[in-house]
């Protein structure tokens, strides 16, 4: 057998052979045997493929787990999952004391979601925790608001969001005084070193289990749907709106249409073959409506229909994606970015925080100054990579504004939160009930805010020229660059921080923030922050999922057509800085 630069392949296969011993899925247990067979009959491909699986394991970490199906600790399975559980729930047996911890599980659509959120349930009751495991397929943003609507200590989402079709992943929020957020540190390094304790035992057959879980009423369910359609009831314009919606194969479509009946929103026309859970996601080479191609079929079924809108979530419905008509867009449509929906919701999410301190909110309005956080302002909140033109919003109606590190695990915990986005298609609208970005409370205040325009004889494109005529036309842009060598990332950040630009494209850098160092109250990150005259800014940051360099390039003009001009001249600007350091 080969030696691996990382350990024999020798060890590589006991670790094997002890893997298929403890692994209760006769499928990956059959796929790790014929591996085995093909590596001790000399095949290099298959030993490094072995090597692959065990050279590392899955990290834990503040996103908690998420990587492709398959057997071995560097991928997602039973096993892996087995132990994710267990530690976790010596976490919160830990975390509680004397108490009995509550956690509840929910899953998509994903192949192996449910089965991996029923071992979870059974490994934390068999710990001794209460377990709630709800009663099915449902959006992760359910869960999250489940976390909170229940009182309980921790939750787990079995979910990995918009990632290609052999993803999984293992999501966890907190209770208690993290309100139902995402995991920050050093929670994530805790609960990593008990996985770590359990996956050392070696053995998950020997973990106490229990079917003595609950499982949770459908009243949590109403009570999710009548929270999200409080916060946009339909106005008279609603009448008659034409619009599709695609669940981009996911599972948003039954608590969707459950809330659009509540609110009073008009059927919207379908895209059929998106519309059910469908874990091979046949029609989209990637499931993320963000990608080329993504939203063919939406924009082929809105112009058959003569629609006026499109809606689409992702397939765990946490995310958004919005498209309109446009003459100018091939195929007549164009999605518009997150930046652009981010900041109509602010919009609108301000206008609602501002009549609420002034005592001249509207009979309804449901978002309002939040009642958590007391004594701290009602605030406006997003991404660091996130368009600056939220704050924008925030100063013009005398709200807070606070810029977080990417994930709404940050975004979520600003003081006095109303409203956070981030770029990503990420929005969340209703932080009374849900610490996370929701695809589907966004879709109902962007369906409000179509809707009232559609009233008074506008579109949405005439709402985002009156965004540009108030405050601004505000640009965005990324630059990705793929590396097959991640040390030429690093290489790269070292470069700049070497030698810092003092222009970008010919325009002057008046400020750079090094988020290394910790700036604005921010945790120290890889990131350098460009501050341009005239207010355009460059932010360089390596992706935390990709072997990428990614730039967020955002400028403000006084119109849209000089906000294009100066967002080209800063992207030529950048790759001419990149060139000089690559």
């Amino acid at each position: 057998m080969s030696e691996n630069s990382s350990g024999s392949t020798g060890t590589f296969v006991d670790a094997a052979r002890a893997w298929v011993a403890q692994d209760p899925d006769a499928v990956t247990r059959d796929e790790l045997s014929a591996l085995l067979a093909r590596v001790e009959d000399g095949d290099a491909a298959a030993a490094d493929d072995l090597a692959d699986r065990f050279r590392t394991r899955l990290a834990f970490g503040t996103a908690g787990l998420r990587g492709a199906l398959g057997a071995g600790p560097n991928r997602m399975n039973r096993v892996l999952v087995a132990q994710a559980a267990a530690g976790f729930a010596a976490f919160l047996g830990e975390r509680a004391g004397s108490t009995t911890p509550t956690v509840v599980i929910g899953y998509d659509g994903r192949r192996n979601s449910d089965v991996f959120a029923r071992d979870s349930a059974e490994i934390f009751a068999g710990a001794g925790l209460n377990a709630v495991l709800l009663p099915r397929m449902l959006p992760t943003p359910v869960l999250a608001f489940a976390v909170r609507h229940l009182g309980a200590d921790a939750g787990v989402m079995v979910t990995a969001s918009h990632n290609p079709p052999d993803d999984n992943g293992y999501k966890v929020y907190l209770g208690g005084a993290d309100e139902g957020a995402q995991i920050v540190s050093p929670a994530d390094a805790e609960i990593a070193a008990h996985i770590q304790r359990v996956a050392d035992a070696g053995n998950v057959t020997v973990l106490p289990r229990s079917v003595g879980y609950a499982n949770a009423p459908e009243s949590l369910i109403d009570a999710y749907v009548a929270a999200t359609a409080a916060i946009a009831p339909a106005p008279a314009g609603a009448d008659g709106l034409n619009w599709v919606y695609t669940a981009m194969h996911g599972v948003g479509w039954e608590t969707v249409s459950r809330v659009l009946t509540e609110a009073g929103y008009p059927a919207p026309t379908l895209v059929d073959a998106q519309i059910e859970p469908d874990g091979r996601f046949p029609t989209v080479a990637f499931p993320n409506p963000e990608e080329p191609g993504a939203m063919d079929l939406a924009f082929e079924t809105a112009r058959t229909a003569g629609a006026e809108l499109v809606i689409a979530n992702d397939p765990d419905a946490d995310r958004l994606a919005v498209a309109i008509p446009d003459a100018d867009a091939e195929g007549g449509w164009r999605r518009l970015s997150g930046n652009e929906i981010g900041l109509l919701l602010g919009w609108r999410a301000a206008r609602e925080a501002a009549a609420a301190r002034d005592g001249s909110a509207s009979e309804g309005s449901s978002n309002g100054v939040p009642d958590v956080d007391a004594g701290a302002p009602a605030s406006l909140a997003c991404s660091l990579v996130s368009s600056p033109g939220l704050q924008a919003v925030a100063e013009h109606y005398g709200l807070a504004f606070h810029s977080t590190l990417t994930g709404f695990k940050w975004i979520s915990r600003a003081p006095g939160i109303v409203f956070g986005f981030e770029e990503a298609l990420g929005y969340l609208v209703n932080p009374r009930t849900v610490r996370d970005k929701d695809g589907i409370s966004a879709a109902v205040a962007m369906l409000g805010m179509a809707a009232e325009a559609r009233g008074q004889g506008r579109t949405v494109a005439d709402l985002l020229q009156e965004f540009r005529d108030t405050f601004g036309a505000f640009a965005s842009d990324q630059i990705s660059i793929r590396v097959s060598d991640v040390g030429e990332i690093a290489g790269i950040m070292a470069s700049l921080r070497a030698d810092l630009p003092t222009t970008v494209g010919g325009v002057a850098v008046t400020r750079i923030d090094d988020l290394l160092t910790g700036v604005d109250d921010l945790p120290p990150g890889d990131v350098l922050r460009l501050w341009l005259d005239g207010g355009s800014r460059l932010i360089v940051r390596p992706s935390g999922t990709e072997p990428k360099l990614k730039l967020y390039l955002d400028v403000r003009g006084s119109s849209a057509k000089k906000a294009r001009r100066r967002l080209e001249a800063l992207r030529a600007g950048a790759e001419e800085m990149l060139a000089a350091v690559r």
